[in-house]
């Protein structure tokens, strides 16, 4: 699973690549519909990707959450921060990381999770990034495009 999660990624990347040096050398084959939806499919694919590599990194991964092994936090959810707020016994579900990476897909920033671990920071910057020129650069140029 750990391996499919980073190939996601790599392919995320790619595929952004690709698009960019399509749009840089004016290829005709792409043309604004295909730039917009493109950057679409990219910026889901992008969560996606970026909440299972959470989901399966954090605390150890799932299965170590649900038998209560006690792995280094990646994150700190507020449930955690506040033991009088939370539900005894609870734990974060994929819905949370799919939340986080949401969140940090389209504020560009950790929002209520902050990130405790250098590859948490790391990871949360990457998709950021991806992000970041998913939207301005693709995107941008696909409306920009359509409007012309």
């Amino acid at each position: 699973m750990f391996v499919f999660c980073l190939t996601s990624v790599v392919c995320t990347v790619i595929s952004l690549g690709y698009l960019l040096k399509e749009m840089v050398t004016g290829s005709k084959a792409i043309d604004g519909l295909y730039l917009l939806t493109s950057s679409i499919a990219l910026g889901i694919m992008n969560v996606l990707t970026f909440s299972l590599v959470y989901w399966r990194l954090d605390r150890g991964g799932p299965e170590a959450r649900l038998n209560g092994s006690h792995h280094r936090s990646d994150f700190l959810f507020p449930q955690s921060s506040l033991p009088e707020e939370a539900v005894i016994g609870w734990y974060p579900t994929f819905a949370d990381y799919l939340f986080v990476a949401f969140t940090t897909a389209t504020a560009f920033s950790p929002t209520d999770t902050p990130p405790l671990t250098v590859r948490a920071k790391l990871l949360m910057m990457l998709e950021s990034m991806i992000a970041l020129i998913t939207i301005a650069a693709v995107a941008s140029r696909a409306i920009n495009i359509l409007g012309s």
